[in-house]
């Protein structure tokens, strides 16, 4: 029977959202305290021009209006380089910045990393997709998280919270 490692979120709906910087698709520094005041949507990723990472970015893209742009900050976070997130930006003309978590620290903190068990080849420092939709003062207001990168977040129930703020 294959080992299954149970991941336990590290942030909760009611909690302060962890402060952090990444850099963006075009190595400009982004922190997340910078956008108090504003609602923001982190949309944690496994990795740039994967099929269901492009259709997830895409659909929030072309919905950008009912996500609350640009009142609202959407951001995009893999472990891909900001090289990688630069071309997949052009690529999918997406309008919203692509954090580069390269080293999987705030996904770590997230409690959002693969513990080298992404895939059969137990794959480390990728990010799982997950969605959190923190409020203007800075609390965590929605928290998704999918074990099955094959599944998208709820894109209704984010709307949803974004709503209600």
């Amino acid at each position: 029977m294959p080992e299954t490692t149970q991941h336990v979120p590290r942030v909760a709906e009611g909690d302060e959202a962890p402060d952090f910087t990444l850099f963006t698709h075009d190595m400009e520094p982004w922190t997340l305290s910078e956008k108090r005041g504003q609602p923001v949507v982190l949309l944690f990723f496994p990795g740039a021009f994967t099929s269901v990472c492009t259709t997830e970015l895409n659909a929030v893209n072309t919905d950008r209006d009912a996500f609350g742009a640009p009142e609202t900050a959407i951001v995009g976070i893999s472990t891909d380089s900001p090289f990688v997130l630069d071309e997949f930006r052009k690529v999918n003309d997406l309008q919203f910045s692509l954090l580069s978590d390269h080293d999987a620290d705030v996904s770590e903190t997230f409690g959002v990393k693969y513990e080298n068990d992404f895939t059969p080849m137990k794959l480390d420092r990728i990010s799982m997709r997950s969605a959190f939709v923190i409020d203007g003062d800075g609390i965590i207001r929605y928290a998704e998280i999918t074990e099955n990168a094959g599944v998208q977040p709820d894109f209704d129930a984010i709307k949803e919270t974004l709503d209600a703020l």
